[in-house]
């Protein structure tokens, strides 16, 4: 019993594992698991037949179907009726873009060349792209950097990696860049025809330079060369519907400005005024000629459909001679030639200086076209003729002569007529004038002759300077002896003078020395009278005196003595010998005698 309870509990266990494998197999053969980083493409086996030209289902029908499946887990597709292949996502990098070919939608309109943009979460809802009027072929809206779940069986997406294969370059499909010393001059290749008339399509808004492309052809936009162009930056551009130029911005120079000539824009509207007859002015956006010009720096023209004319603020110096300025305006002016009044031919070098306000550059240039047509056609008629004219009026020596005269009408007669162009005039210098050589011969034979002649007279007056010369000379020479003369005779008058001046100091002196020794004499007498009138008084009182004292005898006595031994009379002997007749006191009276007289010859010497 129990082994038949065992029995059915085995056969119910394999009837379970078969069912659950059975179940399994079912499963499995109706589940799909799609990962995180892919899609599913689902293709019904059996169903309705799409409609004819429709490549893809919406309803059910057979064939590829239109919605992907997500990452997940799905059942009930079953295999015998459904194949899910799995795609990779679409990434697009960044500083790239990517380009979409739709395999299906209505057909793009022959007036354009590409499929509409329509909200379809950038194509990754492809029902909302076929029931939102979305059209087949290349398609006016890219894709942006990212990450995108679009239906192959749908949309073709073209990227950098596969560019080659759909005959694109892949520089194409990057973001394209404009750097900052230039502008980007665009040409689209899809829009309405440009109106009859313009050069390039008009300026609409909305479409974010270029990079909105339904924007824009809804907005009017034109196919074709662009007024607007593209400044500095990144820009996602369609290349199936716009083309890039790029080009340097217009630098414009100190010292000049740019007078714009626009072939776009908004209707024509003269603003110049009433008096301006000769030319006509526009605001900034209109054709023509604009009222204001550009100011020195780099501005974004479109050179395509615009003309910047370089205009000089600074003085320009024209030259009618062989040699040409640095700007060039004068690289076709010549020396003038003239005719004068008696028949002759001559050339001149003429210089113009002249100068344009910045205001009245616009107003030049719209009446002459350009800077070179303003020197060809104004300029150079008007320099050349008043002096052609001039000459006539004078000879070739009256105007040489003349020329600073002819300088000042020149400059009066070109700055009126200069003026009418709004240019003024600074200055007119008259150069180099060449004569006619037969002319200039006579002229200088002639000269060479007065020279000569005058040359002679010089040399004349030289040599009579030179005879004066010879003559002052001989008179210099012999102005010594005449001076030494001259000195001599005043040395020799000098000298008279020296010794009548002396003799009359001599007998002066003379006159002095016997007047002093007069004087001295007399004075001497007085003082000799008056010193024996004393030595007298003296004596007589010492007289007086002594023979009160001594008595007259011995007083006289006395005197007697003096007298005596004032005149060497001896009263005592200077050798004795005694009486007694002895030999030895006879010599020894003359030893005595013998020194006695020595004594006397050494008191002579």
């Amino acid at each position: 019993m129990e082994l038949f309870a065992w029995l059915d509990l085995h056969r119910l266990w394999i009837a379970s594992g078969m069912l659950v494998g059975a179940g399994a197999v079912v499963v499995l053969l109706g589940t799909w698991v799609i990962p995180e980083n892919a899609s599913g493409l689902v293709v019904k086996r059996f169903g309705p037949a799409l409609q004819p030209g429709r490549l893809v289902a919406l309803d059910g029908e057979a064939g590829y179907q239109g919605r992907l499946l997500s990452p997940g887990w799905y059942f009930g597709l079953w295999r015998w009726a459904y194949r899910v292949e799995r795609i990779p996502l679409v990434v697009i990098r960044p500083g790239e873009i990517g380009l979409v070919v739709a395999a299906d939608g209505k057909p793009v309109p022959s007036e354009r060349m590409l499929g509409r943009e329509v909200a379809c979460t950038d194509f990754q809802d492809a029902r909302a792209f076929i029931t939102g009027g979305g059209e087949k072929g290349r398609q006016l809206a890219t894709l942006k950097a990212g990450a995108y779940r679009i239906n192959p069986a749908l949309f073709t997406v073209i990227t950098p990696a596969n560019a080659a294969q759909h005959g694109l370059a892949p520089e194409k499909l990057k973001v394209f860049q404009v750097p900052s010393d230039r502008i980007g001059v665009v040409t689209v290749l899809d829009g309405r025809p440009i109106p009859a008339g313009d050069l390039a399509g008009p300026v609409v808004a909305g479409h974010d330079s270029f990079q909105r492309g339904q924007a824009f052809v809804d907005a009017g936009g034109c196919r074709g060369l662009q007024e607007d162009v593209l400044l500095s930056g990144s820009w996602n551009l369609n290349p199936w519907l716009v083309q890039v130029e790029l080009v340097p911005m217009t630098e414009i120079p100190i010292g000049y400005v740019g007078v714009v000539v626009s072939y776009v824009g908004r209707e024509h509207l003269d603003v110049s005024g009433e008096d301006f007859t000769h030319g006509d002015l526009v605001e900034r956006g209109r054709k023509g000629v604009w009222n204001e010009p550009l100011l020195p720096g780099k501005h974004p023209v479109n050179v395509r459909v615009m003309k910047v004319e370089l205009v000089p603020t600074t003085n320009i110096v024209l030259n009618w001679a062989q040699r040409t300025e640095a700007h060039h305006y004068d690289e076709r002016l010549s020396p003038i030639t003239v005719r004068s009044k008696d028949g002759f031919s001559f050339s001149l070098d003429v210089s113009q200086i002249i100068h344009i306000g910045m205001k009245a550059a616009p107003r030049v240039i719209s009446r002459v076209g350009s800077m070179q047509n303003l020197v060809d056609h104004v300029l150079q008629p008007t320099v050349a003729n008043y002096f052609r004219n001039s000459a006539q009026e004078v000879t070739v020596l009256e105007f040489l002569s003349a020329r600073s005269q002819r300088q000042k009408e020149a400059y009066e007669d070109i700055r009126t007529a200069v003026e009418a162009y709004d240019v003024e005039c600074i200055d007119t210098l008259i150069g180099d004038i060449v004569p006619p050589a037969e002319l200039m011969k006579t002229q200088t034979d002639r000269k060479i002759a007065d020279e000569l002649q005058r040359t002679y007279d010089i040399q004349r007056q030289a040599q009579v300077k030179r005879q004066e010369l010879e003559r002052e000379t001989a008179v210099a020479n012999m102005q010594g002896e005449v001076v030494r003369s001259e000195q001599m005779v005043r040395i020799t008058e000098r000298q008279a003078q020296s010794a009548a001046e002396q003799a009359k100091g001599e007998a002066a002196a003379l006159r002095f020395h016997a007047q002093a020794e007069a004087d001295a004499q007399r004075l001497r007498g007085e003082a000799e009278a008056a010193a024996t009138r004393a030595t007298g008084e003296a004596r007589a009182d010492a007289y007086r005196l002594g023979i009160a004292a001594v008595g007259t005898e011995g007083f006289t006595a006395i005197q007697i003595a003096g007298v005596l031994a004032e005149h060497g009379v001896r009263l005592v002997p200077d050798i004795a010998v005694s009486s007694d007749g002895s030999s030895g006191g006879l010599a020894t009276a003359m030893l005595g005698r013998v020194l006695a007289g020595t004594s006397r010859v050494e008191n002579g010497k």
